[in-house]
């Protein structure tokens, strides 16, 4: 059940005024209440009038008044001048208790006289949620929200919309209907107000001029006038429900036509027009106005909104405008938003145009899609094309990427007289320095650089396209010389400052959780890798696949990776090898040899050494690559091949401290595979991969050794080692006050076989060999007493679901 107007309009204060101006208790009441239209003044006037009757307090309404000790006045605004001079002077005899209700516009001398003489106010304020909510009752309440952001609580349009609405959050047409009286009675110039401020105009005195035709004084009433109405607040814009029934009641080429002369007249002073413009999209507005409208709205829109301005120059386009004339602009809009097929489209057209402006731009848009889908030979053919000075340093990280290091170092790296020294200039200028010199120089300066560059491109944000972030790069250095720390850091900062925008989003996430496999933290890894949207650039797709074999390689999770190597395998086939993205390829040579299919990637393996070769074999590029080589080796069983790995590792040793661990862990591996094992070496090498971020790495290494060695002191000593390093605790503990069913190894052996791992995962997992899980598996076969296997099973998940 709907509440009263008086119930609900009314604060306390008011409430309690209101109550003692009915009792007598205040006499002479002398009160105004000003407000905007649909404020609730004539309700409360006729609560007065009934609870003076109440109360004996002699009241008529005005003109009707003689003898009255209680004079109430509704709408003074609208009174004619020969009423206007009566209330003056009604309000100058202060014995006559006289209450006006007026809109804040018009005020005339008289009733500003008139109100003058009064003692005080009647304040109406606009429904907040609680009390919106007591308006439409228990059964409607959840809606209370809607109805305030519709009616921004001004209470007539609040009751208008409570009595219509039904259980669903939408207007009903009879609600708008209601507004009709109210629109016919306006004055033409506050309709056109309202109408312009629909159309997005704001309260700019200009422009509003313009279309009225007034001077800033003129402007000024009329705004003063459409506030008073209650359907536009004191910043210029109109209430949602105000809007919607101008929508609904005002003709649509009228509206259309309010629309087009602002827009016109916001041409012409050269202003922003993209508030204006947008309304207009797909209302059929075509013409040379309005094409030139819809390309300056998407200037205005290209650095903050990439999809708007790929729209409006959509709509340019549909109204005249030649596709080449902004093709360029219109494909990089596109690439911003990821659509690298529409950008190459768009930009191929250009390109292909002699006649078409800003060819270069096109190409610059066309080679930085193209990086994205892993084309990087032609991307440096389009950039070195473009011929800007941008354009020459986005070929440097094209040219590093593809083995051509001679013509990346012939590239002049640092801006020109010509090229204005912006933060995008610059941060590109460090990044091609920092390309080259992870390739020609240490990792720590490498690193170094791009960090620097990173940060001088974080205020730039999302606008530029770029084909790689510095923080990406950055990320990849640190990765592939143990900075983990310092790359984590690098795309946490760039995901909060959305540097490269939407196109590089995917990718910082990516390499957030590549970080966290490489440290063995599976779970926090897969968290990561479900942030990532499902609609990948092939670039992107290539590291979500290999983060997914790595996660299932290191789960020993067979069957999973036999379901990824599918994708994997498309996945190479679709991206060219190239410096950047050799993490997921050594994932995928793992994966090949675990698998046995290592004839599958013999191709690419071979591409990605001669591509190394090529740039001297640096061994901050090469280590992980030959690092992932060993373990195939390994899987494969091929002793030949690891040790030219070793080697390879080896001879980088001197590089960096991890690249010296990692080639110190490689000869234990070495030695492990043969049985030559050395509990103290091995740990310290073990030891040495967590302490450069490789934790999986190192754990797995002290296990293997453990369950090679003949030595069972030695053995133990590295399974504990191997657990530390991992996570886990070396020592189990009973359930305080009975026995437990299990031993804690055997019962961490049950848990992964009922779970459904091989003897082979389970001793992957466990740092035991699987002839060990299965001694584990008869032992507790024969104390429970189980005849058969699937019996044996069910019993263990009673056991565990009883001591969980």
């Amino acid at each position: 059940m709907i509440a009263t107007h008086s119930d609900i309009v009314l604060d306390d204060p008011t409430r309690e005024l209101c109550a003692a101006v009915a009792s007598g208790r205040l006499k002479p009441a002398r009160l105004a209440i000003v407000a905007p239209g649909g404020y609730g003044k004539t309700a409360v006037l006729d609560q007065l009038a009934l609870g003076c009757e109440r109360g004996g307090v002699p009241t008529a309404r005005f003109g009707e008044h003689d003898g009255a000790e209680l004079v109430l006045v509704d709408d003074a605004h609208e009174l004619a001048e020969p009423q206007l001079a009566r209330l003056r002077e009604l309000a100058e005899n202060e014995r006559t208790g006289l209450v006006i209700a007026t809109r804040p516009w018009p005020r005339s001398a008289d009733l500003n006289g008139a109100l003058a003489r009064l003692r005080g106010q009647l304040v109406l304020r606009p429904l907040d949620r609680q009390r919106v909510a007591a308006l439409l009752g228990k059964e409607r309440a959840g809606l209370a929200e809607f109805v305030h952001k519709q009616t921004g609580g001004v209470p007539g349009f609040v009751t208008r919309l409570a009595t219509a609405i039904g259980e669903e959050p939408e207007i009903p047409a009879r609600a708008l209907a209601e507004f009709r009286p109210e629109l016919d009675r306006l004055g033409q110039d506050t309709l056109l107000l309202l109408l312009a401020a629909r159309a997005g105009s704001g309260l700019d005195a200009d422009l509003l001029g313009g279309l009225l035709g007034r001077d800033h004084a003129g402007v000024a009433d009329a705004v003063d006038a459409a506030r008073a109405t209650g359907l536009l607040a004191h910043d210029g814009a109109l209430l949602p429900i105000a809007a919607r029934a101008l929508d609904a009641l005002v003709p649509a080429d009228r509206r259309l036509a309010v629309s087009q002369r602002l827009v016109r007249l916001q041409l012409r002073r050269a202003g922003p027009v993209l508030t204006l413009v947008r309304p207009l999209l797909g209302s059929g507005y075509t013409g040379t106005e309005a094409a030139a409208a819809f390309e300056a709205a998407a200037a205005e829109a290209a650095d903050t909104d990439p999809a708007l301005a790929a729209r409006l120059l959509s709509a340019a386009v549909d109204a005249g405008r030649s596709p080449t004339a902004v093709g360029a602009r219109w494909a990089e809009a596109a690439a911003r938003t990821g659509d690298l097929d529409t950008a190459l489209r768009l930009a191929d057209q250009v390109i292909a145009d002699p006649q078409a402006p800003e060819r270069g731009q096109a190409a610059l848009t066309a080679g930085t899609a193209l990086v994205h889908r892993g084309q990087l030979a032609r991307s440096a053919e389009l950039y070195r094309w473009s011929a800007t000075e941008l354009s020459e340093l986005y070929a440097v990280l094209c040219l590093v990427g593809t083995g051509r290091l001679d013509e990346a170092r012939a590239v002049r790296l640092e801006p020109g007289s010509a090229q204005p020294p912006t933060l995008l200039s610059g941060a590109m200028s460090a990044m091609a320095r920092g390309v080259l010199e992870s390739v020609t120089g240490v990792a720590s300066g490498a690193l170094s650089t791009l960090v620097n560059a990173a940060e001088m491109l974080e205020p730039a944000g999302g606008s530029p396209l770029l084909p790689e972030s510095p923080s990406a790069l950055g990320a990849l250095v640190g990765i592939h010389c143990g900075e983990l720390e310092i790359a984590q850091a690098l795309l946490e900062r760039a995901i909060a400052a959305e540097s490269g925008g939407r196109v590089l989003a995917n990718r910082h996430r990516l390499l957030l959780a590549w970080i966290a496999m490489v440290r063995g933290d599976t779970e926090l890894a897969t968290q990561r890798l479900a942030t990532v949207e499902s609609d990948l650039t092939p670039r992107d797709w290539l590291f979500a696949v290999g983060l997914r074999a790595g996660l299932a390689r290191r789960a020993s999770d067979l069957a999973g990776l036999r379901t990824i190597w599918g994708e994997a395998c498309e996945a190479v086939m679709r991206h060219r090898v190239d410096v950047f993205t050799l993490l997921p390829f050594g994932e995928f040579v793992v994966a090949a040899a675990r698998l046995g299919d290592r004839d599958r990637l013999a191709l690419h393996v071979r591409q990605a050494g001669e591509l190394l070769h090529a740039l001297g074999d640096p061994p901050l590029w090469s280590t992980p690559l030959h690092w992932s080589g060993l373990h195939a080796a390994i899987m494969a069983e091929q002793q030949a091949e690891a040790r030219e790995h070793v080697a390879a590792l080896a001879s980088g040793a001197d590089h960096s401290r991890y690249h010296a661990v990692v080639a110190e862990a490689a000869a234990c591996w070495l030695n492990v595979l043969t049985g030559a094992v050395d509990p103290q070496r091995v740990e310290a090498a073990a030891k040495g991969l967590h302490g450069v971020g490789l934790w999986w790495d190192g754990a797995r290494l002290a296990g293997q050794a453990a369950i090679r060695t003949t030595d069972r002191a030695a053995m133990v000593s590295l399974l504990d080692c191997a657990r530390i390093l991992q996570g886990r605790s070396s020592a189990g503990s009973a359930t305080p006050g009975r026995t437990p069913a299990l031993s804690e190894r055997e019962r961490q052996v049950a848990e992964l076989v009922v779970a459904g791992m091989t003897y082979k995962q389970v001793g992957d997992r466990l740092f035991i060999s699987a002839k060990t899980v299965e001694h584990h598996m008869a032992r507790m076969r024969q104390r429970l007493g189980a005849t058969s296997r699937s019996e044996l099973l069910a019993q263990l998940r009673g056991i565990l679901a009883e001591e969980s």
